[in-house]
């Protein structure tokens, strides 16, 4: 029998996972407004730019190929612990770089191999299996992180690169990483899977009988790669994931130049990234409890898409910081639906053991290639144009068309019978 006087330790794990994903995506995602500074000094064009942080959410995507195995098989404090260390050395590192040679590798390899062990693989599954009938709430709560880091650190930044100046901001960012990812993997993130310590998922007592339709970790029988490959599911997932992956990408790391280009003041368009993250914070919770009702993830997943398919929308016909800040908001509140769903459609498909193993996969193929795509797509439209207006006007499509294709996964089957 549990002690029921304990907090149950998934929600530790819960909270070490918010954290973790607070700092390593509110740096990430803040990289946008570094790149107007950079662009004013070094004169390099905006696709040389954006090809390192396409070059980032490349490294990002495959880097989380093997840390989902690896999360798979051992207690993720490690791996989270190497993260921090390798992606703060990479925000050092590129605060000094002058070249471009030198801005890749720095930021976008070696910041994109610390987030890949920092990120949303190893958290999602970390947390995904601690619980089953909580699943979506507890996944979307971690994944709120994502959110709170991004309101923060964005200001932070340009407050940074207004007062002092942008290099600063990447040494500031490297310390931030590497003290609380750290702290979080060494004290929070320590433990494996609940039934390790005699215990079961969502805190349930192990002395009574819970009826529920999925199996105990140990016992759950293990998918083979190859038909998880295999399945039309899979790669429906996939492609929706990558597409939404790919204008979420492309609207950080432009939004704020194409907002500061139609006149709107350098720390209000800053801070719309921000409020991105605002929105996104109520967006993970809400999309993550709507798992949960919905009882299939598909339809939260769709209606996320949707959403951001509003904001788009709104984002072509901003004229003001008003409508800059409303359409970041409703954005930022579909994005928020992506964290959540995946880590729980992902389980609901293929299980809890090999979790780890499917989200890396997942996240290779839509954050490297999907995302890796959204920076430089965007940053050659730009320079092909001069405008980003066509490069939103393609993303509204883009979104459109998987908010409906996200609906055709077929349900487990399971379910069906």
């Amino acid at each position: 029998m549990t002690n029921k006087k304990n907090t149950f330790w998934g929600w530790y794990i819960v909270l070490g996972a918010f954290l973790m994903l607070a700092i390593t995506y509110g740096t990430k995602y803040s990289f946008g407004v570094f790149v107007r500074p950079m662009f004013a000094e070094y004169g390099w064009p905006m696709s040389i730019i954006s090809l390192g942080a396409s070059i980032n959410v490349l490294m990002y995507a495959a880097g989380s190929m093997l840390s989902g195995r690896i999360v798979d098989r051992f207690s993720p404090k490690w791996i989270i612990t190497f993260g921090g260390t390798i992606g703060a050395l990479g925000f050092f590192l590129t605060s000094m770089a002058t070249t471009p040679i030198q801005f890749y590798l720095s930021y976008g390899v070696l910041c994109g191999i610390g987030a890949a062990c920092t990120g949303f693989v190893v958290s999602g599954a970390s947390v995904g299996k601690w619980f089953i009938q909580k699943k979506g709430i507890a996944v979307g709560l971690a994944m709120t992180g994502i959110g709170f880091g991004t309101m923060l650190m964005s200001p932070i930044a340009g407050y940074i690169i207004k007062n002092y100046h942008w290099t600063q901001g990447f040494v500031v960012f490297g310390i931030m990483l590497l003290v609380i990812c750290t702290l979080s993997a060494q004290i929070l993130m320590r433990k494996t899977i609940p039934e390790d310590y005699g215990l079961l998922p969502d805190g349930d007592d192990p002395g009574t009988t819970v009826q529920r339709d999925d199996t105990p970790i140990n016992n759950e029988s293990e998918i083979p790669l190859s038909s998880v490959l295999k399945t039309p599911a899979f790669w429906i997932m996939t492609f929706c994931f990558s597409m939404g992956i790919m204008v979420e990408m492309m609207t950080f790391i432009h939004q704020v130049g194409y907002a500061i280009n139609i006149h709107i003041e350098k720390i209000a368009a800053a801070s719309s990234l921000g409020l991105i993250g605002m929105g996104s914070i109520f967006g993970r919770f809400f999309f993550g409890w709507l798992c949960d009702v919905f009882k299939d993830p598909k339809y939260s997943a769709a209606l996320g898409l949707l959403v951001e398919a509003v904001g788009m929308l709104i984002l072509l016909n901003v004229s003001s910081v008003a409508g800059l800040y409303i359409c970041s908001l409703i954005f930022g509140f579909g994005y928020g639906s992506g964290s959540s769903a995946m880590p729980a459609l992902a389980c609901d498909r293929f299980g809890r053991r090999i979790l780890g193993t499917v989200l890396g996969i997942l996240i290779f193929f839509a954050t490297g290639i999907g995302g890796g795509m959204g920076p430089l797509i965007g940053g050659l439209i730009y320079d092909y144009f001069g405008t980003y207006t066509h490069a939103w006007q393609f993303s509204l499509i883009m979104l459109l068309i998987v908010s409906v294709l996200m609906l055709t996964i077929k349900q487990k089957k399971r379910d069906r019978d």
